[in-house]
């Protein structure tokens, strides 16, 4: 989701990287290699060294900055390859593809092999308009990105290379009527269910704030014997921003929140598998809330993995508005499963 409302103020200092990008694209590469610096993250509370936090262990993160002018705006991403090889959307219209470096015990100390490309029309040519390339959500499976688009709302299928990616080849039916979505509140969370749970592997969307009349947030099984239309119950201020699902079918959902008193929040929920089928209302238990107290900033996006150990692992990324006042950030946790 771009800056808007809450955030419109952090957006005066970005205007002019936004603003100009196109007078720039005969300079940008079809595919620009990145250099990205980190910092470590070694502890999340900031000045506190615990690292339990409900039935989540922090394991560490970074601090990103790149050495592109189109670095930022991180708004999904997914693991190609488990805790490596990576694929992600901009909400400003690229692709970033990259790997994670890490130490013998597996805590993230580098980003390699990063680079970014501009989304393209069936032409070919970059598509500079903000309105036709706001992605939000990502899936990934055998080689195919399933990418969901706000303000211009779709779900679209791409072919994944690396080397050049092309236009969608496919766009899939969302079910939620065009009517009910916002503009700036549409899916942020694209993800596939296990193919051998109840939904058979179906994808399922969620918007970030796309309300029914009673205050309930749209959500779609877009495919599979499942298929239909359900909400999920907001709480609180937060919207959703990703979601990804758990091996035993149930629902993990990132979510944020911001006001001027207490500035921006992050929040985990899981949603039972149960709890998602057409006509019901999902709702779940809060596994982790986290304020300006801790290493977070606008998060975005989300990936669940398992390690090489057998460690269920989620990973979260956040969405620098490519604002001065903002980070990008690459976090991850252990899910200490039941």
């Amino acid at each position: 989701m771009r800056a808007t409302g809450w955030r419109g103020w952090l957006c005066v200092l970005a205007a002019g990287l936004l603003t100009s990008t196109s007078a720039f694209a005969a300079e940008r590469q079809p595919v620009e290699p990145v250099d990205i610096s980190v910092r470590g993250i070694t502890e999340f509370h900031i000045g506190r060294d615990e690292r339990m936090f409900g039935p989540l262990e922090f394991v560490g993160g970074l601090e990103m900055t790149g050495s592109s002018r189109d670095f930022g705006a991180l708004s999904a991403f997914r693991f190609i390859h488990a805790g490596s090889d990576f694929i992600g959307v901009t909400d400003t219209g690229f692709w970033y593809f990259g790997s994670i470096a890490r130490m013998a015990q597996g805590r993230p100390f580098a980003i390699f092999n990063f680079t970014m490309q501009q989304m393209v029309d069936e032409a070919g040519k970059p598509i500079d308009k903000k309105w036709d390339v706001d992605a939000e959500g990502l899936d990934v499976k055998d080689g195919i990105a399933t990418v969901g688009f706000e303000r211009k709302h779709r779900i679209a299928q791409f072919k994944i290379d690396a080397a050049g990616m092309k236009a969608p080849f496919k766009l899939l039916d969302f079910l939620v009527p065009v009517r009910e979505l916002r503009q700036n509140r549409g899916f942020e969370t694209v993800t596939r269910a296990p193919a051998e749970g109840p939904l058979k592997g179906a994808l399922v969307v969620v918007s970030e704030k796309s309300l029914d009349k009673d205050g309930n947030i749209y959500a779609a099984i877009i495919e599979g014997p499942g298929k239909g239309i359900f909400t999920v119950r907001r709480k609180g201020e937060f919207d959703i921003t990703d979601g990804a699902f758990l091996p035993n079918g149930d629902l993990l959902l990132l979510e944020r929140s911001f006001s001027m008193a207490s500035g921006v929040k992050m929040r985990l929920r899981r949603i039972a598998g149960a709890e998602i089928a057409k006509g019901k209302v999902a709702d779940g238990s809060v596994l982790l809330e986290a304020d300006m107290a801790y290493q977070i900033d606008n998060m975005e996006g989300m990936d669940v993995w398992r390690r090489d150990d057998g460690k269920l692992i989620v990973s979260l990324v956040s969405d620098d508005n490519h604002s001065i006042l903002q980070r990008n950030l690459y976090l991850e946790f252990i899910l200490h499963e039941d």
